[in-house]
């Protein structure tokens, strides 16, 4: 999962499309090449009249949005919009769904909460989730990383005075000669 968010702002004009398109940006849903040409910010839309129309008339089938359709209010290609899809399923924004109509077995995705709200709540909650995750990780290091310094330090000062014995010691001297080899010695002359 890569969650890229930005810092866009409303500016002035205050049209659904305007605001809709800040907020896919604000969750990092916009396409991100620069020449795309998608226009997700009509899916987006189109995703929540669906589920109004469902709620409203307690009819859950009509909130679902085929990937074939969701390609054509983005104006995209079907195999394109799976490549967008993932971003939306990784954020729990959009839920995949299948049901039956007409007798034929029909999988689309919808809106994952009863409204905008909701849905983007379930952004939020995946969102907090990976930045606890990631301070945990900040602890483990700041752990791993003082345990990794207490071990060098005790390392340290357990080679360092043998390090320091051994260049202090002096040299091993030369076998000196013992009594019985010393042809001078009183002791071997009593012999």
């Amino acid at each position: 999962m890569k969650i890229q968010l930005e810092n866009k702002e409303v500016i002035d004009d205050n049209s659904t499309e305007q605001i809709a398109m800040v907020l896919l940006a604000r969750f990092g849903l916009l396409p991100r090449k620069k020449d795309a040409n998608a226009k997700i910010h009509k899916l987006l839309l189109e995703i929540y009249e669906r589920k109004k129309k469902a709620n409203r008339e307690r009819a859950p089938e009509a909130a679902v949005v085929p990937v074939d359709e969701m390609g054509v209010f983005a104006g995209i290609s079907r195999q394109t919009m799976y490549e967008y899809l993932h971003r939306w399923l990784d954020l729990a924004i959009l839920k995949k769904t299948t049901f039956v109509s007409n007798g034929k077995v029909i999988t689309g995705y919808e809106l994952n909460g009863q409204n905008l709200e909701g849905a983007f709540r379930k952004a939020e909650t995946v969102i907090k989730n990976h930045l606890d995750y990631s301070f945990k990780l900040v602890d483990k290091l700041q752990n791993e990383i003082k345990k990794e310094k207490i071990i060098e330090t005790i390392t340290s000062r357990k080679e360092g005075p043998l390090h320091q014995q051994d260049s202090a010691s002096p040299e091993p001297r030369e076998k000196t000669p013992q009594a019985s080899e010393t042809p001078n010695c009183p002791h071997n002359a009593s012999q």
